[in-house]
C-alpha cells in the first residue's frame, strides 16, 4: 500500500469512529433537552430521574466525541496538506465559526447545565442545556456545510494558482446539498438517540418484570416513558429520513451521477432504470458489465426524477463522459506521485457503493421495525417479558449507528477519485474540482501514516473499550445510580420552589449532587 491508501484509510477509520459518536451527541440532547424541559414544566419525579439518567449518557458520548474529533483536524495539516492548502480559503471561514462560535456555545452552557443544578434557577438552567444543544446542532450545520462543498462547490472562482477563492459565503452556507445532507443528518441522529431509549428502556422494564418489582413506582414509570418516547421518535425519524434522504438522492443525481448509478451497479443507461434489490457476480473487480441483478422496473427512474420513464446513465457511459472532460488519464506531474500519468477509474468501487447504500436503508428499516415493536409490547401498560424480543431490541440499538456509518461511507467514497467533486452546473473551464491523489502530503512516508493509523487505532480502541465501561455500568445502575438527593415533591406543594433534590450552594449535598451528576 502506498502513502495515498493508507492515509486515506487512516481518515476513514477516525472519522467513522468519530461519526459513531456524533448522531447520538445531537440526538439524545434534543431528548434530554425535551426532559428537562417536562421536569420544569410539571414538576413530576419520573422527568427529573429521566433527565439525570439520560443527561449522563449524553455527556459521557460528548466528551469522547470531543476527543476523538480533535483527530480530524490535526489529520488536516499531517497527511492532507495540500487538500488543506486546495480549500484553506473555503475551509477557513467555516471551520472558525464552527469553533468559536458554535463549539464554545456548546461547551460553555453544557458546563453550566453540568454544575448548575441547585446554583442557578431551574429555568435558566433549563435554558443553558437548551443553548448547549443548539450550539452542536449549530456545530453540526458548519461542518457538513463544509463536506457539502466538497460534494458540490459554490461560491467561489479559481484563482491565478489554480486554488479556489470563495467570493460568496452565504452561497456556500444555503449550498443545497449541505441543506438536504444537514436535514438528513438530523433526523438520523434522532432515530440513534430513540433507538437507544427504547433498547435499554425494554431492557430495564423486563429486568424490574422479572424481579417483581412494583409497576406504579417512579422507576417503572422512567423506563416506560423512556420506551414510549424513544418509539415515538424513532418512528417519525425514520419517515423524515426517508424523506430527506429521497431529497438528497435526487439531489445527487444531479451533481454526481456516477455515484448514484453507482450505488444500483447501472452499467448501461436505461429508460425506464429498474431499481436493483440484490446483486451479484464481479460487484468487487469492478468489472460493471458481470453484475447480475434483480430489480424493480421503474423505480430507479422515479427516485431519480420522480417519475417511472426518464432515462437515468449508466455506469459505462458517465466513466467515458468522464473521462472525454477532466482527462482519461492523471496529469504527468509529481503532485499526483507514482499514479503520475496512470489511468484514472472514475467508478467508485462498487461493492462498497451498492452494500454500504442497502446497509444504510436496511439499518433504518430495522431500528424503525424494532421502534414499532416497542410501542404495541408497551401499550395500555403491558411490558414485554419476551428474552427475543427485548434483547434483541437491544442489539438493535446499534442499527441506527450502522445506517449512519455506512451511509456516510457511501457518500464518501461515491465521490472518488476526487476529494472535491466537480460541479456541473459550472461551465467545465471554470469548475473546482481536486483529485484524492493530489491532495496527501509530500514528503510524508508510507512508515510514519503507518506508524500514525495503528497509533490512533490503539488509542481509539482502548476509548472504546472506556466508552463501552462506562455505559454498561449506568445502564446496570438504572436511574439511581450517582443520586444522592431524593425525588422532589409534587407539583402544588408548599415546597416546590425549595425542595430536597434541588440544593442550594452552602448546602453539604449540593457539590455531592453535582459531582455525582457530572460522573
Amino acid at each position: 500500500m502506498d502513502v495515498l491508501d493508507i492515509a486515506r484509510w487512516q481518515f476513514g477509520i477516525t472519522t467513522v469512529y468519530h461519526f459513531l459518536m456524533v448522531p447520538l451527541t445531537i440526538g439524545l440532547g434534543i431528548l434530554v433537552a425535551v426532559m428537562h424541559t417536562q421536569w420544569v414544566r410539571t414538576g413530576k419525579p419520573e422527568w427529573l430521574r429521566m433527565t439525570r439518567f439520560w443527561g449522563r449518557v449524553y455527556l459521557v458520548n460528548f466528551v469522547l466525541g470531543v476527543a476523538t474529533g480533535l483527530v480530524q483536524e490535526f489529520q488536516f495539516g499531517l497527511a492532507w496538506s495540500e487538500y488543506s492548502r486546495f480549500v484553506g480559503d473555503v475551509f477557513g471561514s467555516l471551520l472558525a465559526m464552527e469553533a468559536l462560535l458554535a463549539f464554545f456555545l456548546e461547551s460553555t452552557f453544557l458546563g453550566l447545565w453540568i454544575f448548575g443544578w441547585g446554583r442557578i434557577p431551574k429555568k435558566l438552567h433549563l435554558a443553558s442545556l437548551w443553548a448547549a444543544v443548539i450550539g452542536s446542532i449549530v456545530s453540526a450545520y458548519f461542518i457538513i456545510a463544509a463536506n457539502s462543498w466538497m460534494q458540490h462547490p459554490v461560491g467561489v472562482t479559481v484563482g491565478d494558482d489554480g486554488r479556489p477563492r470563495q467570493v460568496d459565503f452565504l452561497a456556500v452556507l444555503t449550498n443545497n446539498t449541505a441543506l438536504a445532507a444537514f436535514s438528513h443528518a438530523i433526523v438520523a441522529a434522532l432515530m440513534v438517540a430513540g433507538a437507544l431509549l427504547v433498547g435499554i428502556g425494554l431492557y430495564q422494564l423486563r429486568r424490574r418484570k422479572l424481579a417483581d418489582r412494583p409497576a406504579t413506582d417512579v422507576d417503572h414509570a422512567v423506563w416506560r416513558r423512556s420506551v414510549r418516547l424513544g418509539g415515538f421518535v424513532s418512528l417519525a425519524a425514520f419517515v423524515l429520513v426517508a424523506v430527506t434522504g429521497d431529497w438528497q438522492g435526487k439531489l445527487m443525481y444531479q451533481q454526481q451521477p456516477l455515484k448514484m448509478s453507482s450505488a444500483e451497479a447501472l452499467c448501461e443507461t436505461e429508460a425506464p432504470a429498474p431499481f436493483s434489490i440484490f446483486a451479484w457476480s464481479k460487484l468487487g473487480s469492478n468489472e460493471c458489465d458481470d453484475v447480475h441483478s434483480y430489480t424493480v422496473p421503474g423505480l430507479l427512474s422515479f427516485l431519480a426524477h420522480s417519475d417511472f420513464s426518464t432515462a437515468v446513465p449508466g455506469v459505462n457511459e458517465l466513466q467515458e463522459e468522464y473521462s472525454e472532460v477532466y482527462g482519461a488519464t492523471y496529469p504527468d506531474d509529481p503532485s499526483f506521485g507514482d499514479r503520475a500519468g496512470q489511468p484514472i477509474d472514475y467508478t467508485p468501487v462498487l461493492a462498497v457503493t451498492y452494500w454500504s447504500f442497502r446497509l444504510m436503508i436496511g439499518m433504518g428499516a430495522v431500528s424503525a421495525g424494532v421502534a414499532a415493536y416497542a410501542l404495541w409490547s408497551t401499550r395500555r401498560g403491558r411490558v414485554p417479558t419476551s428474552r427475543i424480543g427485548v434483547y434483541g431490541s437491544l442489539l438493535a440499538v446499534g442499527a441506527p449507528f450502522a445506517a449512519n456509518a455506512t451511509g456516510w461511507i457511501f457518500t464518501e467514497m461515491g465521490r472518488q477519485p476526487f476529494v472535491v467533486h466537480p460541479n456541473p452546473d459550472v461551465p467545465v473551464g471554470e469548475q473546482v474540482y481536486f483529485f484524492t491523489a493530489q491532495a496527501v502530503s509530500p514528503g510524508v512516508t508510507a512508515a510514519e501514516v503507518w506508524t500514525s493509523l495503528i497509533s490512533l487505532g490503539l488509542l481509539y480502541g482502548a476509548l472504546a473499550v472506556v466508552e463501552s465501561f462506562l455505559l454498561v455500568r449506568l445502564v446496570r445502575g438504572g436511574v439511581t445510580t450517582g443520586d444522592t438527593t431524593p425525588t422532589p415533591p409534587a407539583v402544588g406543594s408548599d415546597r416546590t420552589d425549595r425542595d430536597d433534590d434541588d440544593p442550594r450552594p452552602g448546602d453539604d449535598r449540593a457539590d455531592d449532587d453535582v459531582l455525582s451528576f457530572a460522573y
